[in-house]
């Protein structure tokens, strides 16, 4: 299983950004990251800096974690790409839709999973995908 550290992960998309700049050839996880780092231009700058990997995002500070919300992008495209759990791509599918954005679809489904990795973390259970995909229904189906 692919368990990268904090450090891996950040190394990861500082140099997908700096390959990207720079015009190298990205691995297919690589393209999809720069894609979405792409998408986040308030991250760019801070992106291209190599320190930026050492950088603390407490909640204190009220700044957004750059990796986190990376990191949750790239969960999310994978779990659309294989429908799992079954349902997610269909209740995507609708919250595009209804937001007239796939980039404003993942932000919804990121609530999502924001909230049920929290309150796996507090209950020491495993993710419960049946509330997870529970959670982007009743988001997909608000008026």
């Amino acid at each position: 299983m692919f368990n990268p550290s904090r450090d891996e992960v950040r190394q990861f998309f500082t140099d997908t950004w700096r390959k990207q700049r720079e015009g190298g050839v990205l691995t297919p996880l690589e393209s999809i990251a720069a894609d979405w780092i792409g998408e986040h231009p308030e991250y760019q700058q801070e992106l291209a800096d190599p320190d930026v990997t050492h950088a603390d995002y407490s909640p204190d500070q009220g700044k957004s974690n750059p990796f986190l919300h990376l990191s949750m992008h790239l969960a999310i495209t994978e779990q659309l790409s294989i429908d799992q759990p079954p349902g997610i791509r269909r209740a995507h599918e609708r919250l595009v839709a209804r937001m007239g954005s796939t980039h404003d679809a993942q932000h919804a489904i990121m609530e999502c999973l924001g909230q049920i990795i929290w309150e796996s973390q507090r209950n020491n259970t495993p993710p419960d995908t049946n509330a997870y995909l529970a959670l982007i229904e009743q988001r997909a189906s608000r008026d």
